[in-house]
């Protein structure tokens, strides 16, 4: 009986403390890599919004345009172009656009841009992934 009792124990305490130490991927401080995403995002944020409202209007939205939230952009993956330190490179992220008044999500959407020298930013995939029903005035 005690050994059934100390193998419940030890399961009950191995289990609480795995659970403890699963976190999420949200970050809770911040680091330099975080502020070179969110200098980015703040940068790619007026193209971004340049392009979704090219699309949004008006097949999608005709009262607002959409707004983006650069702390709300998942970056899918980077990589550079022409190998090495070159200057030439590819973000791929997915974001929701809201309303921007609300902040209602209005749609999902997964975007690529190349940047290179210049700077030249350049949309070069755009995939709607889903539309949002957004609610009537």
């Amino acid at each position: 009986m005690k050994k059934l009792f100390l193998v419940f124990i030890l399961f009950l305490t191995l289990i609480t403390s795995q659970s403890a130490t699963v976190s999420s991927d949200d970050p809770t401080e911040d680091s330099n890599e975080l502020q070179l995403q969110d200098m980015l995002m703040l940068m790619l944020t007026p193209y971004i919004e340049k392009d979704l409202t090219d699309y949004y209007y008006p097949k999608i939205l005709t009262d607002v345009s959409p707004h983006v939230t650069p702390w709300k952009i998942e970056v899918v993956e980077t990589k550079r172009v022409n190998d090495f330190r070159g200057f030439q490179l590819q973000i791929t992220f997915e974001i929701e656009p809201t309303d921007g008044g609300q902040w209602i999500p209005v749609g999902k959407d997964r975007m690529t841009y190349e940047i290179s020298s210049g700077p030249e930013v350049r949309l070069i995939n755009h995939t709607h992934l889903k539309t949002y029903k957004y609610p009537p005035k």
